[in-house]
């Protein structure tokens, strides 16, 4: 069994030894013994350089919410944004001029990310071409807003990738946070510090980082034949 299913399966002792108790059916709680695995971290998806490019070129410029979706796309894995920090994106925290994004992760903590000039130039259009035709007064100054000129949702964040995946034709489960995931992986596979990757993903602590650190087993086979004096 799984470490989940395990875990699953004790809650479920823990509970029904915890009704006998109460009614006084047992004197003890054999159950107290039992040990629960630790929580297995498994890698996380992501895509390759190629079905990013893939992803991203989909919307065409000819449908109404194209530049919405290619700049939401881009954000996300451009600056490797989480879904909440997409959706709660402000205007005043856009600082195009000086290729940053100010994002608020968990417990509301503020960080600067870098942004290049493929997201400015996406955000740039949608902002005067699309957003000022959607924006009707209901937007709260959100960046991304929705056919009838609200704030985007998750739900309709998670629908506007799941679309454009499709389109790309790639066949992986893709999520807002599969992007993140590939923002990560492709700079510590490109050599970024891992402290600096952190600090753009807003992780409070480093070892939620070193997740990203694995690498394509190809290329780890071919470092290892190239470095390796037994290689």
């Amino acid at each position: 069994m799984s470490g989940a299913t395990i875990r699953q399966n004790i809650s479920a002792i823990h509970t029904w030894y915890g009704f006998l108790a109460n009614e006084g059916l047992v004197d003890r709680d054999p159950s107290e013994r039992l040990e629960t695995p630790k929580r297995w971290r498994s890698l996380p998806e992501t895509l390759s350089v190629a079905e990013v490019t893939r992803l991203l070129e989909t919307p065409r410029v000819d449908e109404k919410l194209a530049w919405r979706d290619r700049a939401m796309l881009e954000l996300a894995y451009g600056a490797g944004l989480r879904v909440s920090e997409l959706c709660d994106l402000g205007l005043g925290d856009l600082f195009l001029q000086e290729n940053l994004v100010r994002a608020f992760g968990k417990g509301k903590k503020e960080r600067l990310v870098p942004i290049g000039r493929a997201v400015v130039a996406a955000l740039s259009v949608y902002l005067h071409q699309i957003r000022s035709v959607l924006d009707r007064g209901a937007s709260k100054g959100r960046v991304l807003l929705n056919a009838r000129g609200e704030p985007l949702s998750r739900v309709g964040a998670w629908g506007i990738v799941k679309k454009r995946a499709a389109q790309a034709g790639i066949t992986k489960r893709v999520t807002p946070h599969t992007l993140r995931h590939s923002f990560a992986t492709h700079l510590l596979e490109g050599g970024a510090d891992l402290r600096a990757v952190q600090e753009m993903l807003g992780h409070a602590d480093l070892s939620t980082t070193q997740i990203y650190t694995h690498v394509d087993r190809d290329y780890l086979r071919s470092v290892h034949h190239r470095f390796h004096p037994r290689g």
